[in-house]
């Protein structure tokens, strides 16, 4: 299995619950702002720290099982993980949250 589906597999669940969330609670503003920020945040800190790990020849991959796009040295498939915990938590988050009464 290449990492490209493993992480389309892995991405799944956290798209799911981030549209269920979504299309149930129909977040404000700040919401969107806060996840698209932390979303952000954890795809940058995971470039450098991929980047300075290859760099330091702490771990590889099988080339032939990369898609071969490349941001710093991280490979492309490697921001999934990241980008499932950027959607899941707030999510998650917002599901279990009790809804204010108006």
């Amino acid at each position: 299995m290449s990492y490209a589906a493993l992480a389309g597999l892995f991405l799944l669940a956290p798209v799911a619950v981030f549209v269920l969330a979504v299309v149930r609670r129909r977040p404000g503003r700040r919401w969107w702002l806060t996840t698209a920020v932390t979303a952000a945040g954890l795809l940058v800190l995971t470039i450098g720290f991929d980047t300075a790990m290859i760099a330091a020849d702490l771990f590889r991959f099988t080339e032939s099982d990369l898609l071969g796009i490349r941001i710093g040295l991280a490979p492309l498939e490697d921001l999934a993980w990241p980008l499932a915990a950027g959607l899941l938590l707030p999510s998650l988050w917002l599901l279990l949250t009790p809804q204010e009464e108006a």
